[in-house]
């Protein structure tokens, strides 16, 4: 029996092929060329992770068995990389024992297909998964387009499982390189918690992380599935709120900052975390406070702002 047609591409997506047999690069090289795919080739783990990093592709057919670097390691390391992990990977093996395919799912795998290899099977394969991966990315690209940075988190080990290109920026602002791959702690901590607050039918609490008169609102929502969790990020910035109580009250940029935070409940302690001084010096910005505002204590202080605050806040 004949086999169908291949299907061919509708869009110039790219193809990484990784199996240190030439007789198999060569057939499915082939195919996919003749299907008007671009094609890669890898022969080795440590040159497809080199032609991700340089190319980005839109799927890798990844033999599961190589020497050295093995399929599973390669699949883990492109799935633990933001740039590389939104890229589905579909395992080639010729091993069909149950924990060969888990172990190629819990790598990061989203198909696999058995050796010997059937040409017309993996171009369906691989135009399912194509077209699943740029709706995806649609979706992302349409929620920073919106102002909503996002990201996807699976909630047992605070592994970032995708995330819109807004999201990267706001995480590297706010919490640095350490926020690529993995949700640092306290976030950690706080995405594990609320995720088991859903799944019990209780609110979430939104997690806020203040950078002088910016924050930045993480907001957990509903289970994408295989437990993984929709975070939703806002940034908002007080500094408009800071610098129109400074001219009312005629203090500098720093005292305002100080004040703005009193108001805001925090003690001299959080406030100088937060503006990255002492307690002791807060303090000292507080006394310069109390006689520009003719009061005697932060309570007064707030007391005094309060109402104002709440109208800039809004």
């Amino acid at each position: 029996m004949n086999e169908p047609p291949l299907r061919p591409s509708t869009a110039d997506d790219v193809v990484l092929i990784v199996d240190d047999v030439p007789e198999n690069l060569a057939v499915l090289h082939d195919a996919l060329d003749e299907s008007g795919y671009a094609v890669l080739v890898a022969t080795s783990g440590e040159a497809a992770l080199q032609r991700c990093r340089q190319v980005q592709p839109d799927i890798v057919l990844l033999d599961a068995l190589m020497p050295g670097l093995d399929g599973f390691e390669v699949a883990l390391r492109l799935k633990a990389s933001p740039e590389t992990a939104h890229i589905p990977i579909v395992f080639m093996t010729g091993l069909t024992e149950t924990q060969h395919v888990v172990r190629a799912f819990e790598s990061g795998g989203v198909d696999y297909v058995t050796k010997p290899i059937r040409p017309a099977e993996v171009l369906a394969r691989i135009a399912a998964h194509v077209r699943q991966a740029r709706l995806g990315a649609q979706a992302r690209n349409a929620l920073d387009a919106f102002g909503h940075a996002a990201i996807s988190v699976r909630a047992r080990d605070a592994c970032v499982v995708w995330q819109t290109p807004l999201a990267r920026k706001l995480l590297g602002q706010y919490l640095g390189d350490a926020a690529c791959a993995r949700l640092p702690e306290p976030l950690a901590g706080w995405a594990k918690t609320q995720a088991q607050a859903r799944l019990q039918g209780r609110p979430a609490v939104d997690q806020v992380i203040s950078q002088g008169a910016r924050r930045l609102t993480l907001t957990l929502h509903e289970d994408t599935g295989d437990g993984e969790w929709m975070v939703v990020m806002r940034e908002a910035s007080d500094a408009s709120v800071v610098e129109a109580m400074a001219l009312a009250f005629r203090l500098t940029a720093r005292e305002a900052e100080v004040l703005y935070w009193v108001a805001k409940g925090k003690t001299n302690r959080d406030s100088g975390e937060i503006l990255g001084m002492s307690p002791r010096t807060v303090n000292k910005h507080l006394e310069h406070v109390f006689e520009k505002l003719g009061v005697e204590t932060r309570t007064a202080a707030a007391s005094l702002v309060m109402s104002r605050l709440r109208t800039l806040a809004q």
